[in-house]
């Protein structure tokens, strides 16, 4: 396995143009079948997903991520977006990184939590460019669904607050393997202070989105979800299941395990579905 480090910039047009993103791609000794662009979650970065790359490139695929803006050694702040689309920018981005160095190659794109979201609200203008779509607890639902006065006052403080901080997640709720919390919290490129208002806003807009238009997305689909995850709802992915308009579509509710279904003690379980379900997409279009 080769791995490579780079960066990528924001285009002129993004809200944050200018800004350096973390680029890290893992490839195969020989030449890949196809690409995975791997979208991380909140607070955390690519790094974290050394084992998940390993397994895919073992099983021939490439794969491509960065650290989103404000994560991990990207630019940016900690907790913060200045709107939703610098996430859709980054992506933009990363799929030309992918596509420049293999033209020819299907992409599949695999998102996590925010990166469930942000994959999701991504495909809505952009599916033509994926031969599949893997969310793996991704936030269409929120654990709580906030109220009505919730979500005004989440407008107001985005609007004259925006970077004040609103929100803090449990790290308790990553993982039933006390090894991966720990590693979790010992990691200097997570983020553990709060979620700014504006993030917060631009999430519950996005969720909210997502809802209204996921008869739109006809990409096959897999969604992977741990039943007992308290920072994700799995009904967000039981809703996705149900309205959207693909002929291909597979949900998977894993019933004990939590939030980070890569990191939890059946991770090899869950990866291997993943990449079992990815070459069932890849021998339908001959590949």
């Amino acid at each position: 396995m080769k791995h490579k480090d780079g960066t990528l910039t924001l285009p002129t047009g993004s809200d944050a143009a200018g800004a350096k993103l973390h680029l890290q791609k893992w490839l195969p000794d020989d030449d890949p079948k196809a690409i995975i662009l791997l979208v991380h979650g909140y607070a955390e970065h690519a790094g974290r997903y050394q084992y998940f790359a390993e397994h895919c490139v073992g099983k021939d695929y490439a794969v491509f991520a960065i650290d989103h803006w404000g994560h991990g050694q990207s630019d940016g702040t900690p907790g913060y977006v200045p709107d939703f689309s610098v996430f859709h920018d980054g992506v933009d981005e990363l799929l030309a990184c992918a596509k420049q160095d293999f033209p020819e190659l299907p992409v599949m794109l695999v998102g996590h939590s925010m990166g469930g979201l942000i994959s999701a609200t991504y495909l809505l203008s952009e599916q033509s460019k994926f031969a599949a779509c893997v969310l793996s607890g991704p936030a269409i639902k929120a654990a709580e669904e906030p109220s009505k006065f919730l979500k005004a006052i989440s407008g107001f403080l985005s609007r004259f607050f925006p970077k004040i901080g609103v929100l803090e997640l449990d790290p308790n709720g990553v993982s039933r393997d006390p090894q991966a919390v720990a590693d979790y919290l010992a990691d200097p490129l997570v983020y553990n202070g709060k979620m700014s208002a504006r993030l917060a806003a631009e999430m519950l807009n996005n969720m909210t989105k997502i809802q209204e238009n996921s008869e739109q997305i006809s990409l096959p689909l897999l969604l992977l979800h741990g039943g007992k995850d308290s920072l994700a709802a799995a009904e967000g992915s039981m809703f996705l299941e149900s309205h959207i308009s693909s002929s291909v579509k597979t949900l998977t509710i894993y019933p004990e395990l939590f939030h980070e279904i890569f990191n939890e003690p059946e991770k090899d379980k869950v990866l291997n579905d993943m990449t079992d379900w990815l070459d069932k997409q890849l021998a339908a279009r001959g590949v």
